[in-house]
């Protein structure tokens, strides 16, 4: 259930019996012909679909994260890691105050990954709660199915091409791009990075059929909604 539909005092009833959470993690950039909230959009619609059948709450997406490498892209929002290190600290904290003991990070971008590495220092620092951070799109279940549509595929390519991703009256280039040299980002600026990329797209087909979109979504929820509801300690 999100967080959008419950009042405080059905959120305190709530946590009497589940003391479990969801927050997905997003962003704001560049995704070539796609929703520059890409990144959030997807962790935000998995996070409900998974949690529903749990009746766990799952709060708003949080819309910025880190992606300093595509700054030179108009439309891109990137924190400072500093400043995004803070905040899921800050989510964190109140989350527990609040009596949450168990919280699930569904996380829709790959530049986030400091985030797992903050949890971990947050747990060992608050003894009695756990933290998983979920990255849907490399989960074993959901990345095999992927590789089994097509093994060619990255940053907003047909991979990230689901129907709440793509944008009214956009045409996609037909042709499969070259995989580019992900190492790129790492030892050029924006601007060049930016040259490098093109329009965005990493490499591989732009779309694909949505019949083998929502097999891939089905899997990826479903792995969700395990991570969620198994495996705690």
């Amino acid at each position: 259930m999100r967080i959008a539909d419950m009042n405080w005092m059905q959120v305190e009833e709530n946590l009497k019996t589940d003391d479990r959470a969801v927050v997905p993690l997003g962003s704001t950039e560049q995704h070539a012909y796609l929703s520059l909230l890409t990144d959030t959009l997807i962790p935000e619609r998995l996070a409900r679909e998974a949690a529903e059948p749990l009746g766990i709450p799952v709060f708003p997406a949080v819309p910025y994260g880190l992606s300093p490498y595509f700054s030179a892209f108009p439309g891109t929002v990137t924190l400072r890691l500093e400043t995004y290190l803070n905040l899921i600290r800050d989510i964190l904290d109140n989350l527990s105050r609040a009596g949450f003991r168990r919280i699930v990070f569904v996380n829709g971008h790959g530049g986030n990954a400091p985030a797992g590495s903050l949890a971990l220092e947050w747990m060992a620092e608050h003894p009695g709660h756990q933290v998983k951070v979920f990255d849907w799109w490399i989960a074993p279940k959901t990345l095999a199915k992927i590789q089994e549509v097509d093994p060619v595929g990255s940053h907003a390519s047909w991979i990230e091409n689901f129907p709440w991703t793509r944008l009214a009256g956009v045409v996609f280039p037909e042709e499969s791009k070259p995989l580019i040299d992900k190492a790129l980002k790492s030892v050029l600026d924006p601007a060049a990075f930016r040259e490098a990329v093109g329009d965005g797209n990493y490499g591989g087909v732009y779309q694909r059929p949505d019949e083998e979109m929502m097999a891939i979504w089905e899997v990826a929820v479903a792995e969700a909604r395990e991570i969620i509801e198994e495996g705690w300690a």
